[in-house]
């Protein structure tokens, strides 16, 4: 089981200095103590996430102060992009970072961001696989068709030439459908619990590797990765008081996360008709119920046995979300708690091997 940090939530509307000080520290202490990767997002017009604009720029600050890690987006909303302009930047990036970046894919979520392609929004899981393919051929150096000004086709590739020789994709997937394509076409898989449970899981996981077999691809080569709410502390109290209201936060702003919520908790309602008191009032008896199950927050010693059930339902990288609290030094200090919380589980797996 791999570790890594991922970031979604920084809150780009506050006008302050040193916005990227969290993001910058946390990569250098992951690079610096055995994480496998950072993963960044495309985020527009949001608080949540407004930090996050471009993960290709993103990317190529921390490829000046890592060595070692990773440096992923999750995800690039490839229809909002040109494929010819993806490749260009993060050719870039592999070359700063010295063949260190990935990319996981997404269509697009909300229509706000469709500014940039609003023509495309109807089509745009179709626009992402073909986007996807134009991806990978432009990497590999080979020359794709595109028509210029006059609508003449004219043959283009891309420089710089990358480090990598094949770019190592994800496909961010929540439908049973996209794993089933993520599988087909040999990628890796970006998922999480924010939608379901670590048991709805299972089964699309399953149809992911039969899917990879089907087409020759080794099935356990796939990587499933689990992006997660992630703090740790040393008391269960402490950790569950630091992180009850910047979660319950981040809930307000997923109206889908809220009916998963009353769902969880009986009741069988349309938010859309709540007051502000009244998801205010909702919060407060279930988040703590939601977060159980969904999330990686308590001890490393309370977390280790979620972390060994992320692990027997076929998921092989646990994506740590840890920017949703607004506290940068707290967060700086839960990440030796999640170090430990690694260490402890690989320390068990071992002992187990020693068994075998």
């Amino acid at each position: 089981m791999d570790f890594s940090f991922f970031y979604f939530d920084g809150d780009g509307s506050v006008a302050q200095p040193n916005k990227y000080h969290l993001l910058i520290e946390s990569a250098k202490f992951a690079d610096q103590n055995g994480f496998s990767a950072v993963w960044t997002p495309e985020r527009h017009f949001h608080a949540f996430g407004g930090l996050y604009p471009n993960p290709s720029l993103t990317n190529a600050a921390l490829a000046m102060v890592t060595e070692r890690i990773q440096l992923r987006a999750g995800s690039v909303v490839l229809p909002l992009h040109h494929p010819v302009r993806i490749v260009e930047e993060w050719a870039v990036v592999d070359n700063l970072s010295n063949g260190r970046v990935g990319i996981a894919f997404a269509s697009g979520w909300t229509m706000d961001e469709f500014i940039f392609s609003r023509e495309i929004h109807a089509n745009r899981k179709a626009n992402m696989w073909r986007g996807i393919k134009a991806v990978q051929q432009l990497w590999q150096g080979e020359a794709v068709d595109y028509q210029d000004a006059s609508g003449r086709t004219v043959q283009v590739k891309t420089l710089p030439k990358p480090i990598q020789s094949k770019l190592p994709i994800w496909i961010t997937c929540q439908s049973p459908e996209t794993f089933i394509e993520a599988g087909k076409m040999g990628a890796n898989v970006l998922t999480s619990l924010l939608g379901g449970t670590l048991e709805s899981i299972v089964p699309k996981i399953k149809l992911y590797r039969e899917a990879l077999a089907k087409k020759g691809h080794n099935p356990e080569e796939g990587k499933v990765a689990l992006m997660i709410h992630t703090f740790l502390g040393e008391s269960l109290h402490e950790v569950k008081e630091k992180v009850r209201q910047p979660f319950c936060e981040y809930l307000k702003t997923h109206y889908d996360l809220l009916d998963n919520l009353a769902k969880s908790m009986g009741l069988n309602v349309s938010l859309k008709n709540f007051s502000a008191d009244d998801i205010d009032s909702l919060l407060l008896f279930g988040v703590e119920g939601f977060m159980k199950g969904r999330s990686l927050i308590g001890t490393p010693t309370s977390c280790l046995s979620f972390v060994q059930q992320i692990e027997q339902a076929g998921i092989n990288e646990i994506a740590s979300l840890i920017d949703f609290v607004p506290d940068e030094k707290a967060v700086m200090e839960s990440l030796s708690y999640l170090k430990e919380l690694r260490e402890k589980y690989h320390a068990v797996q071992s002992s187990q091997k020693a068994l075998v």
